[in-house]
């Protein structure tokens, strides 16, 4: 954060100071008293389980120079009618004094956090760029991460979530984009809004948001994104496998833990990408980025070796690694939609294919040494679907089968459609249903074989990723690859 005096933030957020001077200066934003250091504001925000205004003395005790709150309280404070829109307002009169920052902003139904963190890391072989760490995306995280840029940033790559409409254009109000992403839109939050039209119109508040001067990079493959070309005045770049995108993805393979190698095309220039992430919708992902790259003036054959050298970053998102005994465990715990259900799978069958069964990145004999592994989809809950949810987990229960992916373990009371679709296509030889987390180690633990590979997804509020931290063991953190 840069220095903002108290008057500044008076005058930022409208409040009314007490008992500090309007001259003291502030260095830092805390949210958490036990984390405050000297020179802070603590912003005393209001959540469904806990009130940080019972915590303000201990945060000036650790050297806050004010807190703010939306209530009288003894000691220096900043009294606003909302403290999470004073912190919104802080981070926008702090960016404000960041001439040279650019503003990246990603919003979609899918697959928005690890474009957000390919982005973030091309960006920062470029210059100096600050992201959120995982999914901070919401109206306390964004102005968060926003207030970790200082003089030195020059790239602020920033996702932005939704939960309903004008929750985007909020977010925009505190971070004005240069340059708007829209990845995808699909059924997540279907259960709030009621239709994909309903998010679509939700998801294109961002690029209604950019002025003309910017750059809108749309996803060319997703008809609702495409068309949201119409709902903007700024340059429009698009993205895809299709004909007709402005940077587009041609002749993509796979290798035997699906990672991605094809040839990245814009105007005339053309480049080979070899990417080191697991997943053939990666290569949308990778697709975005290299639309921000060159959007920025970076050429294509930079943007190419930039993404080749991109690591995957926010957790349990296609996480690969092995068991002690060999088993290759998938851990895309983080979240889960029919959308990115359907991508996990997709990449968890070309992981498990023979060689004569998918395309070879090399013409070496080390694809001959493959074998076909024994492929387990362990599956929980999609939530926030709504009334289109039963619906949603018998239409997955009959994918998996018709995918001929070997074993499914259906986790939980939510899967009970997924596990009766797919014992009705697959038989009760291949469909296991468990209660539990604890059902699905116990079960796993003794019928994985060394050569299998067990994918790992629910929605996060389910906690599957506990699995995958169970049978991988202490060293479940690494950040290795098999």
């Amino acid at each position: 954060m840069i220095a903002l005096t108290v008057a500044d933030l008076v005058a930022a957020t409208g409040g009314v100071a007490h008992g500090v001077e309007s001259a003291s200066l502030v260095t830092g934003v805390s949210l958490d008293s036990r984390t405050t250091a000297p020179g802070d504001i603590f912003v005393a925000i209001v959540g469904e389980t806990h009130d940080a205004h019972d915590h303000v003395a201990q945060a000036l005790a650790r050297g806050a120079v004010l807190a703010m709150v939306s209530r009288p309280i003894d000691g220096p404070i900043l009294q606003v009618e909302d403290t999470v829109r004073g912190l919104g307002a802080v981070a926008r009169a702090s960016l404000d004094r960041l001439p040279n920052c650019r503003v990246i902003a990603i919003t979609g139904s899918s697959g928005k956090t690890s474009t957000k963190d390919i982005i973030a890391q091309v960006l920062a072989q470029v210059a100096v760029t600050v992201a959120p760490e995982g999914s901070f995306n919401n109206e306390i995280g964004l102005p968060s991460t926003v207030l970790k840029a200082d003089e030195t940033t020059r790239f602020l790559v920033m996702e932005m979530g939704m939960r309903g409409h004008g929750h985007i254009e909020y977010l925009c109000a505190i971070a004005p984009p240069s340059v708007g992403v829209v990845t995808n839109v699909g059924t997540a939050h279907v259960e709030l809004l009621g239709s994909k039209d309903a998010i679509a119109l939700a998801k294109s508040e961002l690029v209604q948001a950019l002025p003309s001067d910017a750059v809108a990079i749309l996803n060319h493959d997703d008809p609702r994104v495409d068309a949201m070309r119409s709902a903007t005045t700024a340059r429009v770049l698009t993205y895809g496998e299709s004909e007709g995108s402005d940077v587009q993805a041609v002749e993509v393979v796979l290798d035997d833990l699906a990672r991605a190698r094809f040839t990245l095309v814009h105007a005339e220039a053309r480049a080979d990408v070899h990417l080191n992430l697991h997943g053939r919708h990666q290569v949308w992902n990778a697709l975005a980025a290299a639309a921000v790259l060159v959007s920025v003036g970076i050429s294509v054959a930079e943007a190419a070796r930039m993404l080749g050298e991109v690591g995957r970053a926010s957790r349990w998102r296609m996480e690969v690694d092995r068991t002690s005994s060999g088993t290759v465990i998938v851990n895309d715990a983080y979240n889960a939609n029919p959308e990115s259900m359907r991508a996990a799978l997709d990449a968890l069958v070309a992981m498990s294919r023979p060689p004569n069964d998918t395309n070879d990145m090399n013409d070496t004999n080390d694809a001959s040494e493959r074998v076909k592994r024994r492929s387990w989809a362990v599956l929980g809950e999609m939530r926030e679907l709504g009334s289109a949810s039963e619906g949603a987990h018998r239409e997955l229960g009959r994918l998996v089968a018709d995918l001929g992916i070997d074993r499914l373990v259906a986790v939980g009371d939510g899967t009970l459609p997924l596990h009766q679709a797919a014992l009705e296509a697959m038989g009760p030889g291949r469909v296991q249903w468990v209660p539990d987390v604890d059902g699905a180690v116990a079960l796993l633990g003794a019928a994985l074989a060394p050569d299998d590979i067990a994918l790992i997804k629910a929605s996060r509020s389910i906690g599957l990723e506990r699995v995958a931290h169970a049978l991988l063991g202490p060293s479940s953190d690494k950040d290795g690859e098999p």
